[in-house]
């Protein structure tokens, strides 16, 4: 499974979901690759409240993957 953490470094730092990849938003579009190679494999998105990582869902659908899923709420709903 793929967790990709959104949010800044900074952010990151302070705190993240175990086994996720830190990759800001600003940074998706032309890092994704690196990490996720296959478009069909499972990803799960995420940040602080759920905004950036809805964007981020949408990138990725526009780059053709088809299993991308968004943590509704972010880290504060868990």
């Amino acid at each position: 499974n793929n967790i990709i953490d959104v949010r800044s470094k900074r952010e990151f730092k302070e705190s993240h979901l175990e086994n996720a990849i830190n990759i800001p938003l600003l940074d998706i579009k032309r890092k994704i690759e690196l990490y996720v190679r296959q478009k069909d494999k499972k990803v799960l998105i995420y940040c602080e409240y759920g905004g950036r990582s809805a964007k981020a869902v949408k990138i990725l659908n526009d780059l053709g993957y088809i299993n991308v899923y968004n943590l509704k709420g972010g880290l504060e709903n868990i």
